[in-house]
């Protein structure tokens, strides 16, 4: 049999350069997500672009560079998507060299197999195991449902990829492959660290109080993630599980504390459930061939309803602003695309609905601007900005000034409980500006 899947694998090999000639004018090519970026193909797709026209892309969580978006500044011959912008995706955005598809993660299943179209799927994986199968890796949340309702399948194998194993759909069988592409790739140098703030480790002190023995645990990517994993490798906190789209180094980090041990999930019980994994050379070592770990498509690791069933489930994730209505921004700055909606509305309805659950959704109280000038980040209202999630879905919200609940608070109340927690030389300004649309009660105390 194995002699089979060989034969199989030599009759599909071809170079890049082959692959690519497959890829017709107007098609729609999918790269899938962050590791998984075919590298090779991507370049030799470049070498192609005056023979093609109107070929779209799509790709999320992807560090650069994307030659295909590179090459052509024009856009007649190939046009760039996320649906989840890295900060180099943002940096496309900002040279108008990328378009965001808004998505709410644990829907990405559905999207592709009901409403887009998929002519050609160009994704790396691991190498091919005896049995036939290749692995999707840390790249295992999207690529299956992507792979699957593709017209032409191609798969770059990349040595450096870790094994990851998965609840279901971490694989790829020879069998619906199309063509297989090899060649040398450069080992991951890992995202660069993001090291947490003074304010940073002061929200995060600010939750850890929540926590309980036994919580599982959803992170976002950013600083204060990384500085509650420090607080909590650091506490008496024991027994944590992981259930997260992404995966970082702040999970590591608790496992190399002891904290991290998955022993009382009621679901996956013993596994650290993940999507997609970016970060350190170490995080791709640590979940390479782990048992303790599986992956699992975003349809099941960001189903509200799979969520809920987990007790004590936490969720922290970060935003851009909040208005004195509850409404968060938290993926674009005014018109300016950062990242994507993600998983945030996923995780704050099912960690709602969790037994012992609580969501947050964490932001530092002003920023500072190009000139020097600090603003509040929790602002009057919105107008015009782009609404993450909604006011009736927000739950705790929390910066360097405290914690607050907004679950059934009327608009008075919220306004209270977010200038309670908004930078004291800020407070005053919001207290006038809740006035004029009449959210602040007469009786509230200043």
């Amino acid at each position: 049999m194995l002699n089979n899947f060989l034969a199989k694998y030599h009759s599909k090999l071809v170079s890049p350069e082959e692959a690519v000639k497959v890829v017709k004018s107007g098609d729609w090519i999918d790269y899938t997500s962050c590791l998984g970026k075919p590298v090779l193909l991507d370049r030799a797709l470049a070498k192609r672009r005056d023979e093609l026209y109107d070929v779209k892309i799509r790709g999320n969580l992807i560090s650069g560079p994307i030659e295909t978006a590179e090459c052509d500044v024009t856009q007649q011959h190939f046009t760039y998507h996320s649906w989840h912008c890295s900060s180099y995706e943002r940096k496309l955005c900002d040279r108008g060299l990328c378009y965001y598809i808004p998505m709410v993660f644990h829907n990405n299943a559905a999207y592709y197999e009901y409403f887009l179209k998929v002519n050609v799927v160009m994704v790396s994986v691991s190498p091919m195991d005896k049995h036939g199968y290749f692995n999707f890796s840390v790249n295992t949340g999207v690529a299956a449902p992507i792979t699957r309702m593709a017209d032409i399948v191609i798969v770059e194998v990349n040595a450096n990829l870790p094994k990851v194993h998965g609840g279901y759909d971490e694989c790829i069988h020879i069998s619906d492959v199309d063509y297989i592409v090899e060649g040398e790739h450069e080992p991951f140098a890992g995202s660069k660290a993001i090291l947490p703030t003074d304010t940073d480790r002061r929200i995060a002190q600010k939750i850890l109080p929540y926590l309980v023995d036994g919580a599982t645990l959803q992170l976002g990517i950013g600083s204060m993630p990384n500085a509650l994993g420090e607080l909590i490798a650091e506490s008496d906190i024991k027994d944590l599980g992981m259930h997260t789209e992404l995966c970082s180094d702040a999970y590591l980090s608790m496992y190399k504390a002891g904290k991290l041990t998955n022993k009382r999930k009621k679901i996956d019980k013993g596994k650290g459930v993940f999507g997609c994994a970016i970060g350190s050379p170490e995080l791709y070592e640590w979940v390479d061939d782990n048992h303790g770990i599986a992956a699992y498509p975003l349809e099941y690791v960001n189903r509200p309803s799979v969520i809920a069933q987990i007790d004590n489930m936490v969720s922290i994730n970060s935003c851009v602003s909040v208005d004195l209505y509850g409404q968060v921004a938290a993926e674009s700055s005014g018109s300016r695309q950062i990242s994507g909606t993600g998983g945030q509305l996923d995780f704050l309805i099912g960690a709602s609905a969790s037994r012992g659950g609580k969501a947050f959704i964490c932001m530092s109280s002003v920023y500072k601007d190009k000139e020097g000038v600090y603003h509040s980040r929790i602002r009057p209202q919105f107008d015009g900005d782009i609404i993450t999630s909604p006011r009736s879905q927000v739950y705790f919200l929390a910066t360097e000034y405290g914690v607050i609940n907004l679950e059934g608070r009327s608009t008075w109340e919220r306004a209270e409980a977010l200038i309670s927690i908004a930078h004291p030389d800020f407070r005053e300004s919001l207290i006038q500006e809740a006035e004029k649309r009449k959210i602040w009660r007469r009786s509230n105390r200043r």
